[in-house]
């Protein structure tokens, strides 16, 4: 089991020399990979009323592809985005970006995508909020043969490409795909679709049955359902034991990859996120 970090972007600052002591600690502790979620902009609640989402205005964000560049940059850390919002972006230019990241780690990245929550964020980006179900699945093969193919041709619902490639091409020929899942359709689809999945609940019986889903989709695909990873989370809320516990949860219901949650427990600044992972990395690593 391949164990991580979430980027705690929203609490350490948005500085390059923030970043960078950060990923350069998280890689002498012994972690393998860096994990990072995905907003392009946040909603205002004083214009949207009744705004209720987890994210706003004021919550940093980093744009994920170019963060993943900076990080390859300054350690040999693989990255992951759990999620980049993938319908409310162009194909081919995520396609062009992941590939980009592809060669500067190494042929380490895993794209995580999803089909997101935020109407502001789509209206923003000018893509539409009701189509992005069947949008992202359209999305995942031209995203396929553009990481494998020369010259692609296709005509689709919602991308048309004629004759048209990258270079340079990603080391990884496709590169992985990763679903972020939370309701039985987009189980289904990351077990169609996916070469893995976030789950976004802990295990116990709402992930036996989540599982349940991603494999039966697998199997409507004729896939073989023990190829599909899983990413858990493991939240740090000050309690090394209780982290351990997690770990031994996530092993014992098959996570291929493990990242260590340290936001939102109330830690301050970086030293204080990395004295947490240090904790974690001697008890688990």
């Amino acid at each position: 089991m391949q164990v991580g970090v979430v980027l705690p972007q929203t609490e350490i600052g948005a500085t390059g020399d923030s970043l960078g002591t950060y990923a350069r600690e998280v890689e002498s502790l012994g972690y393998d990979h860096v994990l990072a979620y995905d907003h392009v902009v946040g909603a205002d609640p004083a214009v949207h009323e009744g705004w209720s989402g987890p994210y706003d205005i004021d919550t940093n964000f980093h744009e994920p592809f170019v963060l993943f560049g900076f990080i390859a940059g300054c350690t040999s850390l693989a990255c992951v985005s759990g999620i980049v919002i993938l319908p409310q972006r162009q194909t081919a230019l995520v396609a062009k970006q992941a590939a980009e990241v592809d060669l500067l780690t190494n042929g380490t990245f895993r794209l995580g995508i999803g089909i997101g929550w935020n109407h502001v964020e789509y209206e923003a980006l000018g893509q539409d909020f009701t189509t992005r179900g069947r949008r992202i699945e359209e999305q995942v093969d031209l995203l396929r043969k553009l990481w494998s193919t020369r010259s692609v041709t296709v005509a689709g619902e919602f991308d048309v490409v004629t004759g048209a490639g990258l270079s340079p091409m990603p080391i990884q020929q496709p590169i992985p795909i990763w679903f972020g899942a939370t309701s039985a359709p987009a189980y289904r689809r990351a077990g169609r679709l996916g070469d893995g999945w976030f789950p976004l609940m802990q295990p116990g019986a709402k992930l036996d049955v989540a599982l349940e889903q991603v494999m039966a989709g697998a199997r409507e695909a004729d896939r073989d359902p023990a190829v599909i990873g899983m990413q858990g989370r493991v939240d740090w809320r000050g309690d090394v034991d209780n982290v351990a516990t997690q770990f031994d949860k996530w092993r014992a219901v098959g996570a291929t990859h493990v990242a260590v949650n340290t936001m939102g427990a109330g830690l301050a600044s970086v030293d204080e996120h990395l004295g947490a992972l240090g904790q974690v990395a001697k008890a688990v690593l």
